[in-house]
């Protein structure tokens, strides 16, 4: 049994390695699994306004960051609150231009300091159209697909769509940016999540948060048999661990679980399963810092 699981192991680690390598190519577009996406203890859904005042809502949208893996750098996603004066993609992109790096320290951001928007972004026809300042566009960042994979997540996600994205710059379009960086003529697709997301995430708790026992934990993974590993840790000790299962295997599904802790600090770490026992890379994780409160 352990041989099997260790060639299925090597194949699943290929297919995703194919995926990184088709990403390079430009090809692969896919959807980023079944259901909503989970959000943070006490933030609103990304689809539905929590509060308002005026022409405004405040909502929780996906923020998506660089952060290294040991697949190599890739993007992770964060829950923000903003508010939306327009709309959640103009909301979101200039929340993420604003951030260096994101609320959870290993998390930053490709594009460079004093990127911006130079117009509202738009939805039409199906397309979702980005215009940014060419400050945004005059450095280019250390990996330009990545970057501008960060760009189309973060958008599209706050948008709840996965139509392309045309990136413009300063109201024009662009054969290229950064001179041969990345291909912008057409509208640009979300790249095979599999091939470009952390392949474990946390999205509940918040990082830092102050949370009540029993602790919520909840995330979006795509895993081996649908399989994940938790430990929470106090003071570098494992308090508590165990296993959880997301919604399906293979791609990336939902997950939640809950842990009764007493007050203090904790890191919780949630972790692919390695059935190849350390024959493969090293697993991908996700970890969150929190206060459990009385």
């Amino acid at each position: 049994m352990a041989a099997v699981l260790g060639t299925w192991r090597r194949v699943w680690l290929g297919a995703v390695a194919g995926c990184g390598a088709a990403l390079l190519a430009g090809c692969a577009v896919s959807t980023v699994g079944a259901g909503a996406p989970a959000v943070p203890s006490g933030a609103s859904s990304p689809t539905a306004p929590a509060t308002s005042e005026g022409a405004s809502t405040e909502r929780a949208v996906p923020l998506y960051y660089v952060t290294d893996t040991p697949a190599g750098p890739r993007l992770a996603r964060e829950f923000r609150r903003v508010t939306v004066d327009t709309d959640p993609g103009t909301a979101a992109v200039t929340a993420l231009f604003a951030a260096p790096t994101g609320a959870v320290a290993e998390h930053r951001n490709a594009w460079p300091t004093g990127s911006a928007l130079a117009g509202p972004v738009t939805h039409v026809d199906g397309v979702v159209s980005v215009d940014l300042t060419a400050q945004a566009v005059r450095t280019p960042p250390a990996d330009p697909i990545l970057a501008v994979q960060q760009l189309v997540y973060t958008v599209t996600g706050a948008l709840g769509t996965t139509d392309p994205v045309q990136v413009l710059v300063a109201g024009g379009q662009v054969t290229r940016l950064w001179g041969d960086g990345v291909d912008t003529s057409l509208p640009v697709a979300r790249a095979d999540p599999l091939g470009i997301r952390v392949l474990v995430g946390i999205d509940d708790p918040a990082d830092g948060a102050s949370v009540r026992s029993p602790v919520r934990i909840a995330g979006e993974a795509a895993v081996f048999e649908a399989t994940l590993l938790w430990e929470i840790r106090q003071d570098g000790s494992v308090v508590r661990s165990g296993s959880t299962t997301t919604a399906e295997g293979q791609r990336f599904a939902p997950y939640a679980f809950s842990v009764e802790l007493p007050p203090g600090d904790y890191e919780i770490r949630v972790a692919e399963d390695d059935p190849s026992d350390g024959a493969g890379r090293p697993v991908m994780t996700d970890t969150r810092r929190v206060t459990v409160i009385a």
